[in-house]
């Protein structure tokens, strides 16, 4: 039997490119090398208020089913740890096991970790950008992207990255701990 897990990013357009090879790989490393991975579509959320709101109102009882919900927002520069808390205990209150992590500061730095080297830039100053998707993003993408492909490259340079996995941990400690929750609420 297969272990479903559903990722709710604050916005499914791109963030969706970059997550579900990376929880693929994660899960792999967690024991769970046959989970599938669903990024959230339906209902479509932009932005982290909007998110939040829809995942305790109607996502965690429509996709009660799946064995795993990730909540995977923006960090944007705040500590989002006391929501976080309030998110997983009505998930929990519902029978529905929710994980919230939040990137810091965005979910392309998870990317962008795995070509620090060609960023040009101090590795602890990219993860402090709370714009790090305008200033630092944007300008890897379009140099290093393919416009040509489905999300602008966005797969194959994450998939770049998973090839480091244990680097990408190291310099997104965030990950780490994720994967350790993951592996403790699928054990």
């Amino acid at each position: 039997m297969s272990f479903k897990v559903l990722a709710v990013p604050e916005d499914p357009t791109y963030n969706g490119y970059l997550l579900k090879p990376l929880l693929g790989k994660m899960l792999q490393e967690a024991g769970k090398p046959n989970a599938t991975v669903k990024v959230l579509d339906n209902p479509k959320v932009s932005g982290y208020e909007e998110a939040k709101r829809r995942l305790r109102d109607e996502i965690l009882d429509r996709y009660k089913h799946f064995n795993l919900i990730l909540f995977l927002p923006d960090a944007d520069g705040k500590d989002r740890a006391a929501e976080f808390q309030g998110l997983e205990a009505v998930a929990e209150s519902k029978g529905v096991r929710l994980i919230c992590c939040a990137a810091v500061q965005e979910v392309e730095v998870w990317l962008l970790a795995g070509h620090a080297d060609q960023l040009g830039q101090d590795w602890k100053a990219v993860q402090e950008d709370v714009n790090v998707k305008e200033n630092v993003f944007e300008p890897f993408l379009g140099r290093f992207g393919d416009p040509r492909r489905v999300g602008g490259g966005r797969i194959e340079l994450m998939q770049e990255t998973l090839r480091n996995y244990r680097g990408l941990r190291d310099r997104c400690p965030e990950l780490k701990t994720l994967e350790d929750r993951i592996r403790e609420a699928s054990g």
